[in-house]
């Protein structure tokens, strides 16, 4: 897919335009076919040329010998050729050269230059400015560096009619506009590549350092990854973007044919049971009790292919499979009563549900869903069942390895990283090194952020990202938010599942206290298996910690996907005349602004489930509040009654 490098005739101007408009003319981008003739064109002469190659422009110059050599701007290179005075250029159907010229090639980049102040040099001399074409019609896009060298030398046009004052207002005001979205889309630029530095870095001036310096610093002790961009002036050309489109459609469908023929296969209740994956309370439990015990293998494999995650990034299915049946292992090392293989796979299905039903997925690119579907389904690997504060109290051998620091959360990602390297459950082997820094990186937050020790601050930056008058809510902030929702959502659940749930977590806390126990360490909160007052403490985890999340998530969705769910003015019907009348009269007597719309929306099953639950617990808490008073009572009597026995 090589482009035609070959720069066609130069126009009467002096100017070269791109292949697009011949291309287009003869049939499209497969070239020119052999039958089709171009127009003879008519040359007019000209003093000079320009050809815009390889991002640099190139400008010819023709004066007589008498003439003085043009002088170029700052930075050009300029190379003069000198005709040989013997023997004379032999003659042309214009006639014999008579006088000896040279010929001058300046050579000027593309980009931009940094003229000194007071320079009054400029690339284009008064005569050229005349005949400067004003309109329009036919304007490049502003992000490009064709459009700057259009708007400047607009500007120069436009100051010298001004002089003159020959520029009417219309013209005058359309071009200062279309200078102004050159500048705009310049400063933008400049303040997304600065932006993406670290304050710290920022206290750095500009000219301080050379840019090589400058990018050192910043991929060395600040958290901005030395990520590849592609430069303005390297957008790829028509005609590659559309090879590489028919290429790509070519192998996609070659690959879907192979991929399908080598799907695993799922038995039967597996079947039935996934049928129900959308639903929000969907029963894990009766994935793992179909006769598979192996929910992380089919629950994850069934998703990854919903999403044409298969296909999209060439991932072979057997090594997909062999992937996650290390996870699963990882899972099950430990025997935990609570996180195990079928918390991981409810966690998938949760997250699942959040990009789909809500449509969150329509705001994330391929690579994003690849990413977070795999952080939820690794987000506990190899989880010991005990928390980070016992693994800090208890000193253990992870707790030292990672400073007290997230110390699951970093294991989890660590490990699960070291099963992708292996080249059987490598399923990244077939993305670009920018695709798997970007996957990397993603995975790496969602799953830190799953340490509940961030867990207030995390919902406090959200909050208050959330009351600005135009929010900015970053992606990996997002779905890192989404993902700590999840892992935490059982509570929001069907009662039955939340109540099993809650048991599992309870056994295995009390595991660990027996262990706290045997290393004389004091009882972590909920661990002691003899003083836990279940309903209480999970009333108290619904009210002050699930419930503020999901709240929280759920504004944060819908003012993530409310712009994209916009309806247009297409959508709205029209108004009756009764209608249009209450909407005056309210507008009129109320003040009220009728073209305010109804905030979008998205579904929140969980809110049910979660007063549901609530209200069982508290039911509850005064059954069991009534079991311990009768209890204390019925002590308290038989200490009475022993001494008047004796």
């Amino acid at each position: 897919m090589e482009d035609n490098l070959a720069p066609p005739p130069a126009t009467s101007s002096g100017t070269v335009h791109g292949l697009g408009e011949e291309n287009s003319a003869c049939g499209g981008i497969g070239g020119k076919p052999p039958s089709c003739k171009s127009p003879r064109k008519t040359v007019k002469k000209c003093e000079s040329a320009t050809f815009h190659l390889d991002g640099a422009i190139y400008t010819i110059v023709a004066s007589p010998p008498d003439r003085s050599q043009p002088q170029g701007e700052p930075g050009d290179e300029t190379v003069n050729r000198q005709r040989s005075p013997a023997p004379p250029p032999p003659p042309n159907r214009n006639g014999q050269l008579s006088k000896q010229g040279s010929l001058t090639i300046v050579r000027r980049s593309s980009q931009k230059k940094t003229l000194n102040r007071g320079s009054s040099v400029c690339s284009v001399d008064d005569d050229s400015l005349d005949s400067v074409d004003l309109t329009t019609d036919n304007l490049p896009a502003v992000d490009t560096p064709d459009a700057c060298d259009k708007a400047a030398i607009r500007l120069r046009c436009l100051l010298r009619q001004l002089k003159k004052g020959e520029i009417s207002a219309d013209l005058l005001q359309r071009n200062l506009h279309f200078a102004a979205k050159v500048l705009e889309a310049v400063f933008i630029d400049e303040t997304k590549r600065l932006a993406d530095e670290d304050d710290e870095l920022s206290e750095v001036q500009p000219d301080a350092v050379p840019p090589e310096v400058r990018e050192w610093l910043a991929s060395t002790f600040t958290r901005q990854l030395a990520t590849t961009r592609r430069k303005a002036d390297e957008k790829p050309k028509f005609r590659s973007v559309a090879h590489a489109i028919r290429a790509g459609i070519f192998v996609d469908r070659i690959y879907r044919k192979v991929t399908n023929t080598a799907l695993m296969q799922f038995p039967s209740d597996v079947v039935r049971v996934l049928k129900t994956l959308d639903e929000w309370s969907f029963d894990v439990f009766a994935l793992s009790e179909s006769g598979t015990s192996q929910p992380i293998k089919y629950l994850g494999y069934d998703l990854l292919n919903r999403y044409g995650i298969f296909h999209k990034f060439k991932v072979p299915p057997a090594t997909l499979e062999n992937f996650l049946v290390r996870i699963e292992e990882g899972y099950c090392r430990h025997r935990n009563p609570y996180h195990n293989n079928l918390h991981a796979a409810d966690v998938a299905q949760t997250i699942h549900y959040m990009l789909c039903q809500t449509g969150l997925m329509n705001w994330m690119t391929d690579l994003e869903i690849f990413a977070t579907l795999v952080a939820a389904l690794i987000h506990d690997y190899e989880h010991t069942g005990t928390t980070n504060n016992f693994h800090v109290m208890a000193g253990t051998d992870t707790a030292m390895l990672y400073n007290d620091r997230a110390v699951l959360e970093n294991h989890h990602v660590s490990a699960s990283f070291r099963v992708l390297k292996e080249d059987d459950c490598n399923i990244l082997q077939n993305l670009s090194k920018e695709e798997f820094r970007e996957f990397r990186t993603l995975v790496i937050d969602m799953v830190l952020a799953t340490d509940m020790s961030f867990h207030f601050q995390q919902l406090k930056n959200m909050r208050n990202l959330l009351t600005l008058a135009e929010p900015s809510v970053d992606k990996s902030k997002a779905l890192s938010l989404v993902l700590h929702c999840c892992d935490i959502a059982h509570p929001s659940k069907r009662w039955d599942l939340h109540h099993r749930w809650t048991s599992l977590l309870l056994e295995e806390f009390f595991r660990q206290g027996d262990k706290e126990r045997e290393l004389g360490l004091p009882f972590s909160p909920l661990c002691d298996r003899n003083n836990t007052l279940v309903a209480e403490s999970q009333i108290g985890f619904i009210e002050f910690i699930v419930e503020p999340s999901m709240a929280v998530c759920s504004d944060m969705l819908e003012t993530i996907l409310g712009p994209i769910n916009a309806p247009t003015p297409a959508d709205v019907p029209p108004m009756s005349i009764s209608e249009q009348t209450d909407a005056s009269k309210a507008k009129d007597g109320l003040n009220l602004n009728c073209d305010v719309q109804a905030k979008y929306s998205i579904p929140k099953p969980w809110v049910g489930c979660l007063l549901e639950n609530k209200t069982r617990w508290k039911e509850q808490a005064l059954k069991d509040a009534e079991t311990r008073a009768a209890t204390q009572n019925d002590s308290e009597n038989s200490q009475q009654s022993s001494p008047q026995h004796s």
